[in-house]
Formats: C-alpha cells, structure tokens, sequence
C-alpha cells in the first residue's frame, strides 16, 4: 500500500450524494487534505450526503477518531472550516484483519 494519500471522488447532483474514496495511508496529518476535499464536496449542494469510503485505505486509529468524532459532531475541526457548516457524512472504515482460527498470534 502506498504512503501517499489518493482520493477519488464521486457525485450524484440528482441525488444530493457523493462518496469520497481514499487509498493510500491516513494519517493524522494527512486527514487535512481529506477535509479539504470533504469542505469542496460540501460546498456543492446544500445537504449533501457525503460517504467517506476508508475501506481501501491504511488509516491510523488516532485520524479514524478524527473522522468519528467529526461524523458525530456534523462539523470539521474549526481549523479547517471556522465557518462550522453542518456536514452530513458517513464514515465506511475498513475492516481489520482478523487472525484466521487455527493460527497463533504473535504479540510485538
């Protein structure tokens, strides 16, 4: 997987929805590019329901909180949108591998 941050995003006017897909790694710095792209997306139509799909992405726990608490809060931080403009979003975050029954798991 690669270190650099790749977003594709996709938009449905007739719908109201977009779905902002990330490849790459996130990071808790990284995250500000993405909030950029979720600010643009927002800004295109007045309730905009926005899917941000992390399931192609490595995403470290601390940005996922980012985004989690932001999806709770309807806003993103206040550095990033001082405005606070109201964010309809959904956050599809990848599924962690699991260990496989059978094998053993070996701590770090």
């Amino acid at each position: 997987m690669s270190d650099k941050l790749n977003v594709l995003v996709r938009v449905d006017l007739d719908c109201a929805r977009a779905q902002v897909a990330a490849k790459g790694h996130v990071t808790v710095e990284s995250i500000r590019g993405l909030y950029a792209v979720m600010k643009r997306a927002n800004s295109l139509v007045t309730g905009l329901d926005i899917e941000i799909d992390m399931t192609g992405a490595q995403i470290e726990a601390a940005a996922l909180e980012q985004l989690r608490s932001c999806e709770r809060s309807h806003h993103l931080p206040i550095e990033v949108d001082p405005l606070q403009s109201d964010y309809r979003f959904s956050v599809v975050a990848p599924v962690e591998a699991e260990p496989r029954p059978g094998l053993p798991v070996l701590a770090a």
